[in-house]
């Protein structure tokens, strides 16, 4: 929600019944991700501050558990039937709002704007295949929490593994059970 006024590191510091200074320690560390105003104070985006709540497994304040709850996916796939099937099942569970890419070149910008909480992705598609998708998104810094469900009706032998160590969290087989999709997207992100 990027209209929302951001925290200064005193609501933060309220919010986690901690010391100022100990706010400011997590922002000099990259722990709590935060920018500079132009009188130098540090300010924070809900969304930086619940990603790091969630990071470190710590109680996330009630009126902003409830703000925003739709959680967005970003479906990435070359095959327009497939996007077209995996959007109409996450559209009926109201939980979620849908991007979609039909290629690793499209995801990688739509990464960047449409900043995803899960990306279900595709293994085998033509130019920039999931494997490099799936690394670029594990490499970036603004992706750092973003969950990823790759689905392939090719997997050879090695490739969940693989995938698994470079950070992804479900290797789905092609074609998949409608719910095993669902439920592991909820569960992975908290939807409940």
């Amino acid at each position: 929600m990027s209209n929302e006024k951001p925290l200064t590191t005193g609501e933060i510091a309220d919010f986690c019944h901690v010391h100022l200074r100990t706010v400011l320690q997590w922002v000099h560390d990259g722990k709590l991700k935060a920018y500079r105003t132009p009188g130098n104070h540090s300010r924070v985006n809900v969304d930086d501050f619940i990603a790091f709540l969630k990071q470190y497994n710590m109680p996330i304040p009630e009126h902003l558990s409830s703000r925003g709850s739709l959680r967005k996916v970003l479906i990435v796939d070359d095959d327009a039937n497939m996007v077209n099937s995996i959007k109409r099942l996450f559209k009926k569970e109201q939980a979620f709002e849908i991007d979609v890419a039909y290629d690793g070149f499209e995801a990688g910008i739509k990464l960047l704007i449409f900043k995803p909480d899960l990306v279900v992705l595709d293994m085998k598609m033509p130019g920039m295949n999931g494997y490099e998708v799936a690394q670029k998104i594990k490499r970036s810094a603004n992706c750092e929490h973003t969950k990823i469900i790759s689905v392939s009706a090719y997997f050879e032998e090695g490739d969940k593994a693989r995938l698994l160590a470079l950070g992804v969290d479900y290797c789905l087989d092609k074609p998949f059970n409608s719910a095993d999709l669902i439920d592991k997207a909820k569960q992975l992100l908290n939807v409940v």
